[in-house]
């Protein structure tokens, strides 16, 4: 397994574990949730490495907002279907009724309203990768069409005379147990065989709390992006408060508050005031954060907050660190902060 280097506090450099694809995919895209460096990611992008080269049916389990179709997205992306569609479709948005011409399609005709012919989900992603969100609230009937769908690889349209034969990669994603489902009668245990080939767990965020700074950061760069307003630091006591909270919401909880942050904040940085009440009252509790991470978030917030005071230019931030600009360029690229800087010589 090829290796990336995490740089030291001294700006040295030692071995790391995280695949080189996935490490870079960190820095390149830090607003697309895929942040960390906490063993519990390190192990699911590992798994995504190692599950996109086959064309294997993959299960990916875990709680509302970690990040499943980010996982089924990244998944796609490294595997040799990523010239071609990614369709995804969430199974419990839409009425049982419906869905099924969602998913199958349907002849001209077939029912009131069907004026014309319609190109189903599972064919339109022939060539590429079908991810059937919240997969444990089909109904039976679409549990057994789902499943001629995996045995033969062929859709037949609702009311149509002819089946088609499709080439498609099934992700299929569930916030629930679906042995549990099964035991209780209300999953088909084919099915369940069927979609669980391969098993990607997401881990909730309170069991990766040490990538709650980097992804708040991420997530701050890319709001402040959103509505064109300044870049702000993350204040030590908004910090503890997020380190303490549990998260329930997982990661799109995260987003959300830091969203509230920046939008109504009045400070130059985000201070507990700006977070919701039930992260500010939440009990305290005793975070193990990694020194590595620790050590990068501090690098991040110290820079942030130089290159606000210099507008962005890295020289007159470099100034105010005290260190030479082409040392500073370094720490900007390392850290992925190209974003807030400007004038950055050419790579």
């Amino acid at each position: 397994m090829q290796t990336w280097m995490r740089p030291h506090a001294d700006g040295n450099e030692h071995d790391g574990i995280i695949p080189r694809d996935a490490s870079e995919s960190w820095e390149r895209h830090p607003a697309d949730g895929m942040v960390g460096c906490s063993a519990a990611i390190r192990e699911v992008l590992e798994l995504v490495q190692r599950v996109a080269p086959t064309t294997s049916t993959v299960l990916i389990q875990g709680e509302t907002g970690t990040g499943k179709e980010l996982v089924a997205r990244a998944i796609h992306r490294a595997s040799s279907r990523a010239g071609r569609p990614f369709v995804a479709i969430n199974c419990a948005a839409i009425t049982e009724s419906l869905l099924e011409s969602e998913l199958f399609g349907h002849a001209k005709g077939a029912f009131t309203g069907a004026t014309a012919q319609k190109i189903g989900k599972i064919e339109s992603a022939t060539g590429g990768t079908l991810f059937l969100d919240e997969i444990s609230e089909l109904a039976a009937p679409m549990q057994a069409k789902l499943l001629r769908v995996l045995q033969e690889r062929e859709v037949e349209p609702v009311g149509g005379t002819h089946s088609i034969k499709v080439d498609v990669r099934i992700l299929a994603a569930t916030n629930r147990n679906l042995e549990a489902e099964v035991r209780a009668g209300r999953f088909r245990e084919d099915l369940f065989f069927r979609l669980n080939v391969l098993n990607i767990t997401t881990p909730p965020l309170r069991d990766r709390r040490e990538d709650i700074p980097l992804l708040a950061e991420s997530f701050v760069m890319k709001v402040s992006k959103k509505y064109n307003v300044p870049v702000k630091a993350l204040s030590a006591q908004a910090q503890a408060l997020m380190m303490d909270y549990d998260w329930p919401g997982n990661v799109r909880e995260l987003e959300n508050a830091i969203e509230r942050a920046v939008v109504l904040g009045d400070a130059d940085e985000i201070v507990p005031e700006d977070l919701p009440k039930s992260i500010r009252e939440a009990p305290a509790s005793e975070p193990d954060a990694g020194y590595y991470c620790a050590i990068k978030h501090s690098k991040r917030q110290l820079i942030v907050r130089a290159l606000g005071q210099a507008n962005g230019h890295y020289i007159q931030a470099a100034k105010i660190l005290g260190l030479h600009p082409n040392s500073l360029l370094r720490l900007i690229r390392n850290l992925g902060l190209k974003a807030s800087a400007r004038e950055l010589p050419a790579s």
